[in-house]
């Protein structure tokens, strides 16, 4: 794809990317793909089909308790625990509010090796990455399910077209994670500051029509994905039947802002032909 060469443009040491359609097969690869970069807040996805999994296997029930007082999985997943950003502290009661919370995935991560009697990286890695093949993906770091994740383009590809195309789950699990929890609730989407509303899945963030927005201005309103501070990202477009991963090793900031968008849309075009 020649789309994918725009990150040759992007202000960064170091860029790669990769698109795969909903049957899996790579459309396209650019840049150094075995390459491994730290996945910051992309890890949440990771972690969220992991807990997917888990809920599946009966180890946990979405609406069980978790997190604080009224809080359950499914809160924690959505970012409507009412904890705070990076602290283990109740800022509003739960189902009010879209507060984006670190803390949430790491009492998450916390509740489900509890109730595994698994460490959360290794559940990780069991239950996701070595069925996917992800050699490359960890856990690293202090261990956060909420930021540290490493992995690679030809890692998370794989991680996109299960998405797309479960096997890991049952498809119904995936739609339901990729469908708004708590409707209308609005909350700050890190760097593009309030949105209203503030859409997210289970540990999925959804586009609907907030804008401006990390995907692009031609990505439906059913994309959903993660993007993270390390500047990477990964968006499926249902409407496309694909899926774009980048991964750099420069902080976002206005550079990502300004770049990501523009190359989404040319991915786009050069799909639909």
């Amino acid at each position: 794809m020649q789309s994918l060469a725009l990150i040759e443009n992007w202000p960064v040491p170091t860029a790669a990317a990769a698109v795969v359609r909903a049957d899996g097969s790579v459309v396209g690869r650019h840049g150094p793909t075995d390459k491994v970069f730290p996945l910051a807040s992309v890890t949440k996805p990771l972690a969220a089909y992991a807990a997917l999994v888990a809920h599946e296997e009966g180890a946990v029930e979405l609406d069980e308790p978790a997190g604080p007082e009224g809080s359950t999985v499914r809160h924690l997943l959505a970012h409507t625990s009412g904890f705070a950003f990076d602290e283990h502290r109740s800022v509003a009661p739960p189902g009010t509010r879209r507060l984006y919370s670190n803390a949430g995935f790491e009492v998450l991560g916390d509740h489900i090796s509890k109730v595994t009697d698994i460490p959360f990286a290794d559940y990780l890695r069991q239950a996701v990455l070595e069925p996917l093949g992800m050699r490359a993906t960890a856990l690293e770091g202090g261990r956060s399910p909420a930021k540290d994740g490493v992995s690679t383009v030809d890692d998370l590809v794989r991680f996109a077209a299960e998405v797309q195309a479960p096997r890991l789950l049952d498809p119904r699990t995936v739609a339901e994670a990729m469908t708004v929890v708590h409707p209308g609730l609005s909350g700050v989407l890190p760097g593009y500051g309030h949105r209203k509303p503030n859409d997210w899945g289970l540990g999925f963030e959804i586009r609907n029509s907030k804008s401006p927005h990390w995907t692009g201005t031609s990505s439906s309103p059913r994309t959903f994905g993660h993007f993270g501070q390390s500047g990477t990202f990964l968006w499926i477009d249902p409407d496309a039947g694909a899926a774009g991963v980048a991964l750099t090793d420069r902080v976002f900031g206005p550079w990502a802002i300004e770049a990501w968008p523009p190359f989404t849309d040319a991915v786009l075009a050069e799909l639909r032909g």
